[in-house]
Formats: structure tokens, C-alpha cells, sequence
């Protein structure tokens, strides 16, 4: 072989090399098997357990058209995304779609968003049930479903399998504690956002550097048998970076 084609050929299997380590290391997922082995799987296509794909949720809905407003044309718009989104997950083996189901304003008052968003929730079940994918709705800073035992009565007022609770454990950190909202959701939680806050700095951190009590997180989780996914949602960064991160992850939930 030419030195030239040698060049490109080693440039050609190193890229593919980075692609893959990109892919093994991208958000660093993670569960746990049922005989409590750690078992790590690469974040590189959407999919779902059991189905032949890595990636367990598709699309995320609600911040831009929530099922609070009190426009038609807003819910209309926030109806259609989500049904594209719950068909596109099926389409690809995903097993659930993010939900941010209202937004509190100076527009639209709690009660009202409480009322709004369940109601338009309720008309997505049925295609949820025919596809088979769940619709997860988040713990996030939209001033909604403030507390852990308001928001675990928010989903049973459901009655039903296909709305659960995706749970992020840094989101409540600025008014709450991780351990307690897992304790109450229990098996409502169908997977976790792994994420840290400092209080004193008002930020997100790294995993480990901030006021999430990882010890009595992986207690609360072993408490409630959860078996699910768990997705690092932090910033990207170069290899050093994504292999410190899944270690923290092994050493914070895994060891």
C-alpha cells in the first residue's frame, strides 16, 4: 500500500475509533440489572431497552407550546408535537417521551395550569397506549408540581401506565432534596436526569461538586427497586472529560 493511502487509511480507523469511544462515552447512560450489576450501554441512537436500541426516550415537549396556555392555538400546536413526537418514538424503539406539561406565569395562574394540562394530557392517552411509549413528565423549573407528593398525585389523577414521572435529581435542589422526592415517586419514576446544583453558587455543577446527596439518592433508589435508565444531563466535552464523568457515575450510584 501507497504511504499515502497508508495516511489516509490509519486517519480513516482513528476516526472511526473516535466515533465509536464518542458514542460509548456520549452522556455516559447507565442502569443497573436486576441482580444489581452495573451495566453500561452507549448513548449513540434512540431506542429502548429490549427493543435493539440504546437510546429510552425521544423528543421532549411542552416548554415552547405548554398544555397551560390558554390559547387554542398554542394547545393545538403542543397537541400535534406531541403526537409527532409519541409516533416518531415508536417509529424508532423508544420506549418514552419528555413532557413538560404547563408553565406558571403572571398569564396563567396554578389552578389553571393544574386544570389545563391534565386535561389535554388525557387526549394524547389513548394514541400513548396504541404505540406503547410513556409519557414522561419532568421535574423542572416552570414553578409547577412544586412538591413530591403534589406531583405524585398530579400523575395517579391519571389512572393510568402511560404517564409517569421522569425524575431529574438536580432540579429540586434549590428547594428540596432528591432522596425525599425519589422516597415519594417511587415506582412512578420510569427513568432519572443525573444532575448537580451548588446552592451557595447558584449553578449546575459537575456530578459530585454540588448539594445533591448522592448516598442517600442511591439509597432512596435501591429503596424503591428502580431499574431503570439513568442519563448524565451535563455539558459535553473532550475524552478526559466523558471518562471522568462516567466515573463519577461509578463511583457516586454503581460502586
Amino acid at each position: 500500500m501507497a504511504q499515502g493511502a497508508e495516511d489516509r487509511h490509519a486517519a480513516q480507523s482513528a476516526r472511526r475509533r473516535e466515533v465509536r469511544l464518542g458514542e460509548a462515552l456520549r452522556l455516559g447512560r447507565h442502569r443497573r440489572l436486576a441482580d444489581g450489576r452495573p451495566r453500561r450501554r452507549a448513548g449513540a441512537s434512540a431506542g429502548g431497552e429490549g427493543r435493539g436500541r440504546d437510546d429510552p426516550r425521544a423528543g421532549v415537549g411542552g416548554w415552547h407550546a405548554p398544555f397551560s396556555s390558554p390559547d387554542p392555538a398554542v394547545i393545538d400546536k403542543g397537541l400535534k408535537g406531541m403526537e409527532a413526537a409519541l409516533r416518531h418514538a415508536n417509529a424508532i424503539g423508544a420506549t418514552t417521551v419528555l413532557l413538560v406539561p404547563a408553565v406558571v406565569n403572571e398569564e396563567v395562574g396554578y389552578a389553571d395550569a393544574y386544570k389545563r394540562s391534565q386535561q389535554h394530557v388525557r387526549e394524547l392517552l389513548p394514541l400513548a397506549e396504541e404505540l406503547e411509549v410513556v409519557i414522561a413528565i419532568e421535574n423542572v423549573w416552570n414553578k409547577f408540581l412544586l412538591s413530591p407528593i403534589e406531583f405524585a398525585r398530579y400523575l395517579d389523577e391519571f389512572e393510568s401506565p402511560w404517564v409517569r414521572a421522569y425524575c431529574d435529581v438536580g432540579n429540586m435542589i434549590l428547594f428540596g432534596y432528591a432522596q425525599d422526592w425519589i422516597r415519594v415517586l417511587g415506582n412512578r419514576i420510569i427513568k432519572l436526569d443525573l444532575k448537580d446544583f451548588s446552592r451557595k453558587d447558584y449553578k449546575f455543577v459537575n456530578l459530585g461538586d454540588g448539594d445533591v446527596n448522592w448516598p442517600e439518592v442511591k439509597a432512596a433508589l435501591e429503596e424503591i427497586g428502580f431499574e431503570g435508565w439513568m442519563t448524565s444531563e451535563v455539558g459535553g466535552g473532550d475524552e478526559p472529560y466523558l471518562t471522568d464523568m462516567v466515573q463519577r457515575i461509578d463511583r457516586l450510584l454503581l460502586s
